[in-house]
């Protein structure tokens, strides 16, 4: 008599373990699908060596975070340099998370296979440079994505990866 009744107890306790673990993106979790906020960083200045922002650039990098404030953001990645660095740091701090570096001369390819395999939800923001943001928008999406002129600081390119993997971009240009 025991016997069945333990066994329906021990069913019960691994379904609930594993409808928690699947609620919380554990081991058999089937993803809700990630965002990846792709931009550039905001206005620097002219200095020659590692130059930060001007003040529209910093005022840039507020409204950005404040774009940002509805979204559950995961993660905050930007390329060593101070101006990326500046331009993740209002949406980093906003929601208490540590600003990820990673190398500008990585392959994009390569990083957003590496994006694309740590975060399968939320939102993450990415800051790069004319040259590099554009490049990983594509790979994120595996789409076409126009090359960005060095004079261009505001477009945001929002690559939406489905739980099956599939990819859609947007791309807007806020003032």
């Amino acid at each position: 008599m025991r016997t069945p009744l333990l066994r329906t107890c021990v069913a019960t306790l691994a379904f609930a373990v594993l409808a928690a673990a699947c609620a919380h993106g554990g081991p058999g979790a089937l993803p809700g699908g990630a965002t990846f906020v792709v931009v550039r960083h905001a206005e620097k200045t002219s200095e020659p060596d590692d130059p930060p922002l001007t003040a529209a650039g910093l005022a840039r990098a507020q409204a950005l975070a404040g774009w940002l404030d509805g979204r559950p953001l995961a993660a905050v990645y930007a390329t060593g340099y101070r101006r990326t660095q500046q331009t993740a740091a209002p949406a980093a701090a906003r929601k208490g998370l540590t600003i990820t570096t990673y190398d500008a001369k990585q392959p994009a390819a390569q990083f957003a296979d590496a994006l694309r395999s740590r975060h399968v939800d939320g939102t993450v923001l990415v800051v790069g440079h004319s040259n590099t943001a554009p490049d990983i928008a594509a790979a994120l999406c595996r789409c076409v994505v126009a090359p960005m002129p060095e004079t261009e600081y505001g477009r945001r390119m929002v690559v939406t990866v489905s739980a099956e993997g599939s990819a859609t971009l947007d791309v807007s240009n806020p003032p």
